[in-house]
């Protein structure tokens, strides 16, 4: 399509399997089979917007529980998120996730490509009661992780410590490259954002469902060819990689717990 049409009426590439075999589907739909707590569309977008959107959101939430091997009570959060689209934003941000609200929001026109992004602020604020005992409402894992808060005993939970110690720290337990690009990004515009724990874990997470062989541009796009990418503010290379493989690890296992969880509940 013509590079001046909105951006959600452009082609988001995608590779990953078939869930809707070319039908479309409802946001309706998507509520029913993830079991998100609510759904709100904003009045501004039509329905033909509506339904390019639902398809887009339906592909790429399959696609990210693919990706990681999980479940849709996964993806939604064990029905705990909301999504919005086109309404529930903020003024000039693209995406954006509303702890107090615990919903999910992107913009009608400019949200493409930010959700894995903001699914895992979502999931770095749901994860934090689970996995600190000193967890406040409003507090990410990532930052309580940071602030060496103890960590409730639990096998998931060892492995979720071995992802933020691969995004944050090197291997003589200080800071790593990809947080020292980061803060050198944060000084040189003169602001403290990019180098905040939930943001370095958010974009450590974006480049791991990048660089899966799934790939979906409405879920993830420009950790290797944006501005952002050239400030250098993603992983790159050998942690790239160490990354990915820790983040894995945690949410095969987190999907392989959930599973037998329900086939449990299901059984009894």
């Amino acid at each position: 399509m013509p590079s001046d049409q909105p951006r959600l009426h452009r082609e988001y590439f995608r590779n990953g399997n078939s869930h809707r075999d070319g039908a479309d589907v409802s946001f309706q739909d998507i509520k029913k089979l993830f079991r998100f707590r609510t759904i709100t569309i904003g009045r501004w977008v039509n329905p033909a917007e509506q339904q390019i959107a639902a398809n887009l959101f339906f592909d790429a939430l399959y696609d990210l529980a693919d990706i990681l091997q999980v479940n849709e009570q996964v993806i939604s959060l064990n029905g705990s998120l909301s999504l919005a689209f086109g309404s529930g934003g903020q003024k000039h941000v693209s995406a954006h996730y509303d702890s107090g609200k615990r919903q999910l929001s992107l913009a009608k026109n400019a949200g493409g490509g930010a959700l894995a992004h903001e699914w895992f602020h979502a999931f770095d604020h749901y994860i934090a009661k689970k996995a600190f005992k000193s967890a406040q409402p409003k507090d990410f894992a990532s930052t309580l992780w940071l602030a060496e808060s103890p960590i409730i005993a639990h096998p998931l939970n060892h492995k979720l410590d071995a992802c933020f110690q691969t995004i944050f720290l090197n291997e003589t337990f200080e800071p790593n490259e990809f947080v020292n690009r980061s803060m050198q990004a944060d000084k040189a515009m003169g602001m403290y954002y990019y180098s905040q724990p939930q943001e370095l874990a958010a974009r450590a997470f974006e480049a791991c469902i990048q660089d899966n062989p799934i790939k979906n541009a409405f879920l993830v796009q420009g950790t290797k060819q944006s501005a952002e990418a050239r400030l250098g503010i993603y992983p790159h290379d050998i942690l790239r990689n160490r990354i990915q493989d820790a983040v894995h690890d945690y949410f095969v296992h987190l999907g392989v717990g959930v599973a037998h969880t329900a086939q449990y509940a299901e059984g009894k």
